[in-house]
């Protein structure tokens, strides 16, 4: 069976801090540098900055938050986040996302929400989810941190990492 991949990776003391900003769906959209930085990698040009615009992306503008499967399949997505510690926020939430910028016909489409609840320290964080994924709808990985009456907070991330893997000969009876 073959598998194609993407393989990002964003962190603060390599890249300077990422603001967290959200969306009107509650959520962050977390973006990642371009090229073989911070040990990406993405031989198939899944998150190239070409990708779904009429000028190139730069990172972090939304579009560096996609990436863009080059082959319809089975998609194996898989994240991790590392963020601040913030005794004042108490809850930690994730989604992977399609289309997540409304930039084709699919239109957003959330799956795989979680969420979880404050831990002493720094809070980590891994997520996995599997689905089909099609050539040209773009994915994205969402992130959000509350607090007390579910009030949006801006704790910052220290690392983030998303990864697709594309089991591309999905059989059929």
């Amino acid at each position: 069976m073959s598998v194609v991949i993407c393989s990002l990776k964003w962190e603060s003391a390599r890249s300077g801090a990422q603001r967290i900003s959200y969306d009107p769906d509650g959520y962050h959209l977390v973006r990642f540098p371009y090229g073989v930085s911070e040990e990406s990698y993405d031989p198939w040009n899944m998150h190239d900055p070409a990708n779904g615009g009429d000028s190139p992306s730069e990172f972090p503008d939304p579009r560096s938050g996609l990436i863009w499967p080059s082959h319809d399949g089975w998609g194996v997505l898989s994240a991790m986040v590392f963020w601040e510690a913030d005794p004042k926020t108490l809850e930690y939430r994730a989604r992977f996302v399609r289309d997540p910028l409304d930039m084709t016909e699919k239109r957003y489409d959330s799956t795989a929400t979680t969420d979880s609840a404050l831990t002493r320290g720094g809070q980590f964080r891994t997520y996995l989810w599997q689905m089909f994924v099609s050539k040209g709808t773009p994915i994205g990985l969402k992130v959000s941190a509350r607090g007390l009456g579910d009030t949006r907070r801006s704790t910052p991330l220290t690392l983030a990492e998303f990864k697709l893997a594309i089991h591309t000969d999905v059989e059929e009876p």
